[in-house]
């Protein structure tokens, strides 16, 4: 197998979305989701494409990459690859030589499907388990309760809003209303849903923002935040009810959601609101 190593363009960069709509799957274990790109997109355009690694053999996309921050790669495989020993060979020489653009030089990591070869390869190669992250999922066959919390799709006339409370939820955040304008003018935010919840006294207290693969294929909560003045109160809850109703309405077949394992308060956050937690993946990482 002969890879090539690509970099998409803005005009391509649709292409390999429509790729990663395909491999999504309810029996897949947890992997970059196309969410993951629309979330992405609040930089723009340029720098997501600029982000973005895919590996193709005659052609074909076989692996998909998003460099997550300066260090992490996110990547993915295709279904039937996953298991192909000479790709997972061709891609740790990748992931591993900083000379191929892929990652920096210094300490980097690595999130990849818990299924995938390529996990072995690179232990022989140096690597070693990281920080473990939980995936977890609730199917969506049956409607989803409603919370008594009064939740709003958010527009652009309250993307201030929304960025207000994602800026209170997540320490260090910078998103601004300039943000959302940027990932809602992106061909990924058709199938996505920016969702704010208030209290009894019409405070904005928590956000999510859900993003669908399409009909029959699991959907991503990325992020949810709940206001750090507002913690304790069930709003987290709230809005991750409304995530995942909203995801049905999609068509979405589940809701997918991955959390570090450490962050104990937001596991129990996502599990009231019926997700099951699935087996805990490491992040590889090599100090070089």
């Amino acid at each position: 197998m002969s890879l090539t190593l690509d970099t998409p363009t803005v005009d391509t960069l649709d292409t390999v979305v429509a790729v990663l709509r395909d491999w999504q799957s309810d029996a897949a274990p947890w992997q970059l989701h196309p969410g993951d790109l629309g979330w992405y997109r609040r930089f723009g355009a340029e720098a997501t494409a600029a982000a973005v690694r895919t590996w193709s053999d005659a052609g074909r996309i076989v692996a998909i990459g998003l460099r997550d921050g300066a260090t992490l790669l996110r990547l993915t495989l295709a279904p039937d690859a996953r298991r192909d020993d000479r790709l997972a060979r061709q891609l740790a020489d990748d992931l591993t030589d900083p000379r191929r653009g892929v990652l920096p030089a210094g300490p980097v990591s690595l999130e990849t499907p818990s299924d995938a070869v390529l996990r072995e390869v690179l232990t022989d190669r140096g690597w070693v388990p990281h920080e473990p992250w939980t995936p977890l999922r609730r199917d969506l066959t049956a409607p989803v309760p409603r919370s008594a919390t009064r939740v709003e799709v958010i527009g652009p006339e309250r993307a201030g809003v929304r960025a207000e409370v994602q800026r209170a939820a997540f320490d260090g955040s910078t998103f601004t209303a300039e943000h959302w304008y940027a990932m809602a003018a992106a061909p990924t935010y058709a199938d996505a849903r920016c969702l704010v919840a208030y209290d009894d006294e019409d405070t904005a207290v928590a956000a999510v923002t859900v993003w669908s693969a399409g009909r029959g294929r699991p959907g991503l909560v990325e992020p949810m935040g709940v206001h750090r003045d507002h913690r304790g109160r069930g709003h987290g809850r709230a809005v991750t009810l409304a995530a995942a109703a909203t995801l049905r309405k999609l068509g979405a077949s589940s809701a997918l959601v991955c959390t570090p394992s450490s962050n104990v308060g937001g596991i129990a956050t996502y599990v009231s609101a019926g997700f099951r937690p699935e087996a805990a993946v490491a992040d590889l990482r090599l100090d070089r």
